[in-house]
């Protein structure tokens, strides 16, 4: 019996093209710079322990945490994709202090888009061969075409997102990503290197089990975070939820998504404004929650609703199935009222 092949990411995102508001090619080339980006970061993830790469480089970050090895290459890799395809106006990482203002040789500062991302989160987790991932997030420039991009340009609420998603590396490794017309996960061959639509129409599933949340920090949790902890563990309805948690927003954030939960990343005592980054992991990740019918919130506000005010903004973060994150915002604001 002949069976079909399934769509490659290239094909997935010729067929799609035209579905895109401002469609005009660029957009499309942009993800397959993404796309290439994350072969050669997977193939250096994949040989990590059989290399110098392991462990940390020696110094620290903007954010003051020690840099990885494999943080500084895979940063260094797609800076140098993007910037070597000449399809941004500018790059935003993690990583970086400030951002980067890339002129193309072929046309005065014409290009449309800015990309921000994290070019390997969770990577403290690869001296131990656990799943760590890429996240990148995709704007329109909002200063005129023919200039130098400002911060402007970046400090864009995670609405103004024309495309966001993540790379996963793992058992396998995936590229799911979405321009606001649903989530699509694609599957990495690496006999032949290439992605192969694996997972369609990607959504929360509707009986959502698992809660995602570092425990270790209880102490220092605000107290409707704790209420939501013990909720899980005895809820009304019957057996208790199942506790998962891996330290990588992308691996927690990718089984949620495919089990069903929530992800939780609160304030403490310690980071009284969260610890992930606005820009660069909870606005990607939120576009992409609600396009598979999830929610996402800092406890007061909708995620996508925030209007940075700099480019390494922290925030709480709350994020998966949506009866989920309903029921710890409920929690929150009925502690922050009562207080």
């Amino acid at each position: 019996m002949k069976t079909t092949q399934p769509k490659t990411l290239g094909e997935f995102i010729i067929e799609h093209q035209a579905s895109f508001p401002y469609s005009t090619g660029e957009l499309s080339r942009l993800i397959n710079a993404i796309r290439l980006a994350a072969k050669v970061v997977n193939h250096h993830v994949n040989k990590a322990g059989l290399s110098a790469i392991l462990g940390n480089a020696g110094a620290e970050n903007i954010h003051g945490e020690t840099q990885q090895k494999l943080d500084v290459l895979a940063n260094e890799l797609f800076i140098q994709t993007l910037t070597n395809r000449e399809i941004v106006c500018g790059i935003a990482s993690e990583e970086e202090d400030t951002f980067i203002s890339i002129n193309s040789k072929q046309n005065d500062y014409q290009n449309k888009y800015v990309v921000l991302f994290d070019p390997l989160d969770g990577s403290s987790n690869i001296d131990v061969n656990v799943s760590v991932g890429t996240i990148f997030s995709v704007y329109r420039r909002k200063t005129p075409l023919g200039s130098p991009v400002t911060l402007e340009d970046f400090l864009q609420p995670g609405s103004a997102q024309v495309a966001a998603g993540y790379i996963i590396y793992g058992t396998s490794t995936m590229l799911v990503y979405t321009t606001g017309d649903g989530v699509n996960g694609f599957t990495l061959n690496p006999a032949i290197g290439t992605f192969y639509l694996s997972h369609p129409n990607m959504k929360f599933p509707d009986n959502p089990r698992i809660y995602s949340i570092n425990e270790g920090n209880y102490n220092y949790f605000p107290d409707g975070v704790k209420k939501y902890i013990k909720y899980c563990q005895q809820p009304e309805e019957g057996q208790p939820y199942t506790s998962r948690y891996i330290g990588s927003l992308v691996s927690d954030f990718h089984r949620n998504l495919i089990k069903g939960g929530i992800f939780l990343y609160p304030q403490t005592a310690a980071a009284p404004k969260g610890k992930l980054r606005l820009l660069y992991e909870c606005n990607p990740m939120a576009f992409l929650a609600i396009q598979a019918g999830g929610s996402a919130t800092n406890g007061a506000q909708n995620i996508l609703d925030i209007e940075p005010k700099a480019l390494h903004e922290r925030t709480p973060f709350y994020c998966g199935n949506t009866i989920m994150v309903n029921k710890v915002k409920q929690m929150l604001l009925y502690k922050d009222k009562c207080n």
